[in-house]
């Protein structure tokens, strides 16, 4: 259930929320003069929740792998960790790096007291960052569907004893 709630609340985030916040309607709701800050800012609250529920659902995710192999003897396979293991840096990485980054710069992109220079600097390096981050969502979402299937189609394996020792 872990994986699909992860899986789901990324597709409905990049899917939904994103494009929602950023739309004519957020648009004609904020006004165009509030429409670019305030639309940004609002996406910031929300990803700062998702990065919050990506690690929180990572971290179950680890602990659910370490419980299959302790209480039913099934060995973690080294894609499988290295694949949870990124997931999880993934969403650190979102909420401790990316996302106090990207704050930072939206808040110098719209200062009406930065020079003009800075803020151009800043819009630019922001343009970047999303850039970055989008491209960094997109291989999560193929992570994270790769992990789905692995959770949807586990690998059946006995504990004590191998199948081939029960005579047919």
């Amino acid at each position: 259930m872990n994986a699909a709630v992860w899986f789901g609340a990324a597709i409905f985030f990049t899917v939904g929320v994103g494009p929602a916040v950023f739309s004519h309607d957020m648009r004609r709701l904020l006004g165009a003069n509030n429409f670019p800050y305030f639309s940004g800012a609002i996406v910031q609250v929300l990803i700062a929740r998702y990065f919050d529920l990506q690690v929180v659902c990572g971290l179950i995710a680890l602990f659910h792998a370490a419980a299959e192999w302790l209480y039913l003897g099934r060995p973690l396979h080294k894609f499988w960790a290295g694949l949870l293991a990124g997931l999880l840096a993934v969403g650190l990485l979102g909420d401790f790096v990316l996302q106090p980054k990207i704050q930072k710069l939206h808040a110098i992109k719209y200062a009406p007291n930065r020079a003009p220079a800075t803020r151009n600097a800043a819009a630019r390096s922001l343009g970047l960052w999303h850039g970055f981050s989008q491209t960094v969502n997109v291989l999560m979402l193929a992570g994270l569907g790769l992990y789905l299937w692995r959770v949807a189609h586990p690998v059946s394996t006995t504990r004590f004893v191998t199948p081939a020792k029960f005579p047919g």
